[in-house]
C-alpha cells in the first residue's frame, strides 16, 4: 500500500448546507491531521464538522464539531489525528455562504 502526505481536500461552501470536504477512496484508509478552517469574510460566522462513517448522513452522534463560531477575518486550526476507512466522508458546514475555507491535510493510504 502506498502512503501519501496530502492536502486532503479543500472547501469554500457556497450555500449553508453540508458540504463533502474529503472521501476515503475505495480500499483506502487515512488520517486527518489537521483541518484549518479560514473566515474569509468580514462578517462573524461559524462551522460544524461531521465524519459519516460509509457515508452515513450528519447527525449530532458523529459531529466532530457543532457551531463553533469564528470571527471575521479569523483562523482555526484543529489538530486530529481521525482516522478514516474507505467510504467515509467529512463534511462541513457553514452558517454564511462563501465566508468560510476548510483545508484537510493528513496520510492517505490506498
Amino acid at each position: 500500500m502506498a502512503s501519501t502526505y496530502k492536502v486532503l481536500g479543500q472547501a469554500n461552501p457556497a450555500n449553508t448546507s453540508a458540504a463533502a470536504l474529503y472521501t476515503v477512496p475505495s480500499g483506502g484508509q487515512a488520517v486527518v491531521s489537521t483541518i484549518s478552517i479560514a473566515n474569509v469574510s468580514a462578517a462573524a460566522a461559524s462551522f460544524s464538522i461531521n465524519i459519516g462513517v460509509d457515508g452515513a448522513a450528519n447527525s449530532d452522534s458523529n459531529a466532530l464539531a457543532k457551531g463553533v463560531a469564528i470571527g471575521p477575518n479569523s483562523i482555526v486550526t484543529l489538530t486530529l489525528g481521525v482516522t478514516a476507512d474507505a467510504g467515509d466522508v467529512i463534511r462541513v458546514t457553514s452558517s454564511v455562504a462563501n465566508a468560510l475555507t476548510f483545508q484537510a491535510f493528513g496520510l492517505e493510504i490506498i
